[in-house]
C-alpha cells in the first residue's frame, strides 16, 4: 500500500487508486491461482482518536490545548487497504507485538476457520510457540 499511497494523494485520486490496486490484486490472484502457490499481502494500519468534549472545552484550552483534553481510540486500528484489498485476501491476520519479546497474532478472517489469537515469539530460529 505504501507505493500506491505515495503515487495517489488526495481524494481526487482515490478512484484511480483503487482501479490500479484492484487490477494489481487481480493479477496476484490468477498467478496464485495458475500456480497454486499462496500470495502474501502486507499492510498498513491508521488509528482514528476522537476528543472527548472538544466542543464544550474549546475555547477555554486553546491556550493549553494539552492541559485536561481526553484522547480515547475510537475503532482503534483499522486496515488502509478499504474494502478492494479486504475482499482480495482469502485470509487475513494481524500481527501486533504482546508483553515483552511476545508478538500476538490474531486471526480476523478466514474461509474455514473461526477468528481466534496465537501467542508467538521470534527468536534465532525462526517462530517460536510461546
Amino acid at each position: 500500500m505504501a507505493l500506491f499511497r505515495t503515487d495517489f494523494s488526495g481524494r481526487g485520486e482515490l478512484s484511480e487508486r483503487q482501479q490500479k490496486l484492484a487490477s494489481m490484486l487481480s493479477k496476484l490472484t490468477k498467478i496464485a491461482e495458475e500456480y497454486n502457490i499462496a500470495v502474501l499481502l502486507t499492510n498498513q494500519v491508521q488509528c482514528t482518536v476522537y476528543i472527548h468534549g472538544f466542543r464544550e472545552r474549546a475555547k477555554r484550552e486553546l491556550a493549553d490545548p494539552g492541559a485536561t483534553m481526553t484522547f480515547v481510540a475510537g475503532g482503534a486500528l483499522k486496515p488502509i487497504g478499504g474494502h478492494i484489498l479486504a475482499h482480495a485476501s482469502a485470509t487475513r491476520m494481524f500481527l501486533r507485538k504482546g508483553r515483552g519479546e511476545e508478538r500476538v497474532a490474531k486471526l480476523v478472517d478466514s474461509p474455514d476457520r473461526p477468528e481466534s489469537e496465537a501467542t508467538y515469539k521470534l527468536d534465532e530460529g525462526g517462530w517460536s510457540d510461546v
